[in-house]
């Protein structure tokens, strides 16, 4: 196993992207829990940082990103995107934990790919 200089977010729907995802027409998501929803979610690389608060500003400089990357991930027009994407809705929208330490444990080069524009 081997340190990583990394920490890592992990991006958690909360019950108001659950409310949109069943508010989109034409869903046809039957029986979508939080709970299924915030089992497999978005793990990003972030610097390391000293402290939780340091990582957390970090997120805030990157929210419009984060969001747009979520709601594409179900749905890609816009049209459908909530209106409403500032900061303060990422928030209401988004639990966010920061976790200090990575450690991988595969024997192998790690592979770059650049994520999907949005």
């Amino acid at each position: 196993m081997y340190f990583v200089d990394r920490s890592v977010a992990v991006i958690k729907p909360k019950a108001p992207f659950l409310n949109w995802l069943n508010a989109v027409p034409d869903n046809d998501m039957i029986d979508l829990s939080l709970d299924a929803l915030r089992a497999d979610c978005t793990v990003l690389l972030l610097p390391e940082f000293d402290e939780p608060e340091d990582a957390i500003s970090h997120i805030d400089e990157l929210y419009e990103q984060i969001f747009r990357m979520e709601l594409a991930s179900w749905y890609e027009d816009e049209d459908l995107w909530p209106k409403d994407m500032s900061l303060k809705t990422f928030w209401e929208w988004f639990d966010v934990e920061v976790h200090s330490t990575l450690l991988d444990t595969v024997d192998a080069d790690i592979m770059n790919s650049p994520a999907s524009p949005v």
